[in-house]
């Protein structure tokens, strides 16, 4: 095992305009002693049809704090999927992570009332059985990046992983003796966003051609036909904005983030901890004014700018706002390239979006913010996803 790759993620020289991750040959191919960590919720859309889709998205971050917390100094790439996490990890932590993540399995039933499935696969073999897992790295801010990744060996792994044999070996075993993981930097402060056009749209777009360069030109016709319908560029439909977001106190999941952050002490000591902190940013946030590393005016930009609205992980994937109108015509627009074989898709629309916050370093702006739609988002969204997959293969078959 080379550990001089665990430098690999740091190393990649990053790309600042959204649009062209369209650009596959610039990806780079992960190293072969890389891990693939996959954090499932088991159940998630009866759980989000219950109503839980708040506990869903809450366990899919956890994943990703759990995990961040243990990596010392190392980057670690990773993608929010609304109901679990991806991350890429290298060999030399993966023992580590995933001890983490395992921690959280064994207390995501008392946290959240969910169950969690947890996996791994190392690179090499996911490239044995013709699979790859290729990346780049996008700037969204100073210090804030998103990974993109270019694959057909995620979607393999998950396979291998979300397999209904319970002894997949690409499984972990649960250890319920396993500690509680560290999440502290986990935070859920805001309010649902609230739409200014109306809904809160999440779509998720998967090209069909096998060849890098038509994949990419096919994708950027689909954000070119979204972006004439919208009238504007994507970034505009944006779901955290200055009139979406809103703060009041006390925040509906400090409760929840309490009994996730305690870390040793006394749920009602974190809970009272957070009420102050809370406050105090409320506070900041009435005055628009600052109190100690929090700059409220400041906070509100980067939070707009730090978010993970559009995202690539072998499909591309976005949250937009937009007007009724407009959902319907990006629908229809998206069976259109459906029904002429260049895309697979699956879309939901709901009246609010949730975020789910990040904060690694906040006098340093260090923080990243997941956003996902209301009533289950991206997990539903996958459903009518799942649905055309199937059906384009029995019309194959």
């Amino acid at each position: 095992m080379d550990d001089d790759s665990a430098g690999f993620y740091a190393d990649l020289k990053p790309f600042e305009r959204f649009d062209d991750f369209v650009a596959f040959g610039a990806y780079a191919p992960l190293p072969d002693d890389w891990w693939i960590v996959i954090a499932d919720v088991v159940g998630s859309t009866q759980a989000i049809r219950e109503g839980r889709y708040k506990r869903v998205n809450m366990v899919g971050a956890s994943a990703i704090m759990a995990a961040l917390n243990v990596r010392g100094g190392t980057e670690i790439p990773y993608v929010f999927g609304g109901d679990g996490a991806t991350l890429a990890v290298p060999g030399v932590l993966r023992d580590t992570v995933c001890a983490a993540l395992l921690g959280l399995q064994a207390t995501s039933q008392a946290l959240f009332g969910l169950e969690l499935r947890i996996g791994a696969v190392e690179v090499a073999e996911l490239r044995a059985h013709g699979g790859d897992v290729r990346l780049r790295k996008y700037r969204l801010s100073p210090g804030n990046h998103l990974a993109m990744f270019a694959s057909d060996g995620i979607t393999l792994a998950e396979t291998w992983i979300k397999s209904d044999d319970p002894e997949s070996a690409h499984r972990l075993a649960p250890d319920p003796d396993k500690a509680p993981p560290d999440l502290e930097g986990l935070s859920c402060h805001w309010d649902p966003l609230h739409p200014t056009r109306g809904r809160m749209m999440n779509l998720m777009v998967q090209a069909t051609a096998d060849d890098p360069v038509e994949e990419g030109r096919v994708l950027a016709r689909v954000i070119a036909e979204i972006g004439a319908i919208l009238g504007h560029d994507l970034t505009e439909s944006a779901p955290a904005s200055a009139r979406s977001m809103r703060f009041r106190w006390p925040p509906a999941g400090l409760m929840l983030e309490a009994r996730a952050t305690v870390a040793g002490k006394a749920v009602w000591h974190r809970y009272i901890e957070l009420l102050v902190s809370s406050l105090l940013q409320l506070w900041a946030e009435r005055t628009r004014s600052r109190v100690g590393p929090y700059d409220a005016p400041a906070y509100g930009e980067e939070l707009r700018a730090n978010t993970d609205f559009r995202k690539y992980d072998g499909m591309f994937r976005a949250l937009l706002d937009v007007t009724p109108e407009q959902a319907g015509a990006i629908e229809a627009a998206l069976e259109r390239g459906y029904r002429a074989g260049d895309i697979l898709y699956g879309v939901h629309v709901a009246r609010e979006a949730l975020i789910t916050c990040l904060v690694f370093a906040l006098e340093r702006s260090e923080h990243v913010h997941f956003v996902d739609g209301g009533a289950g988002g991206f997990a539903m969204a996958a459903v009518g996803f799942k649905a055309r997959l199937a059906e384009r293969a029995q019309d194959q078959g």
